[in-house]
């Protein structure tokens, strides 16, 4: 019950949204093949589920592996800055290097390097995760309350374990922050390498359905996948409460 309350506001603007879309293509009668209406989506998305759903499962897949391996190394890397101080001076100019280079300019070469399979779209997902995670968790671990450690300290607790049980529980809300922004980041990078090249996923399957004029099959891939996008955040948020329950009594979030 308590999630249906949490969810029906934006089920109701979503609602409202497809309401009003419906009546702005009836009412100015735009042509189909410039905006087409809910209805002609819907039924797009009836007719052609098998070719849906087919290049949904391979951008899936693109996705989740792109997230967990930038979590997983966004998060190896701040516990590695925060731990070894040396690392900082070389490390962080690399990142932040790293991040001025548009997404879009790495794609083509990643194609070249990777070939045009699965490899090069789960790298691209990869890099546009790693740095929001990366950078999020190493500035929580960095703000960490000096009396906490302190008293760690005084208790006998090395670097290691200040660093596991104290720096990185109090990063938890820095990192959730730099979670959600990773899951709802997370489809760009595998569908902007679909776009440069590939025989598979909704990114080729929009391009594909562009070219031949099918606007409301494109529309239809494109709502699959905000769609999975939006259930990926709040996957991702709830997780991330169920980590750290005591952030959430302390702020008067409702479960």
């Amino acid at each position: 019950m308590s999630v249906l309350k949490r969810l029906w506001p934006a089920l109701l603007g979503i609602l409202s949204i497809l309401g009003l879309w419906q009546v702005l293509v009836v009412v100015t009668g735009v042509p189909g093949y410039v905006l087409p209406s809910p209805l002609s989506v819907m039924q797009a998305f009836a007719s052609h589920q098998q070719l849906l759903w087919h290049h949904a499962g391979i951008t899936v897949i693109e996705i989740v592996a792109g997230l967990l391996i930038g979590c997983i190394s966004g998060l190896g890397t701040a516990l590695a800055l925060a731990r070894f101080h040396g690392l900082r001076r070389t490390l962080l100019p690399i990142l932040l290097i790293s991040q001025a280079v548009p997404l879009f300019a790495l794609a083509p070469i990643l194609m070249l390097w990777l070939g045009y399979g699965m490899t090069a779209k789960i790298v691209m997902a990869t890099l546009i995760i790693y740095f929001p995670v990366a950078s999020t968790c190493y500035d929580g671990l960095r703000q960490t309350p000096q009396g906490w450690l302190d008293l760690a300290q005084t208790l006998g607790a090395d670097r290691r374990r200040r660093l596991l049980r104290i720096q990185l529980p109090a990063a938890l809300p820095a990192l959730a922050s730099g979670m959600r922004m990773a899951a709802s980041a997370a489809p760009i990078g595998a569908v902007i390498g679909e776009w440069v090249g590939s025989s598979q996923g909704l990114g080729y399957l929009m391009l594909n359905a562009n070219a031949r004029m099918q606007v409301d099959l494109m529309f239809a891939a494109l709502l699959i996948l905000v769609t999975f996008g939006v259930a990926l955040y709040f996957t991702t948020d709830a997780v991330m409460r169920r980590l750290m329950p005591w952030h959430e009594d302390r702020t008067g979030a409702t479960s």
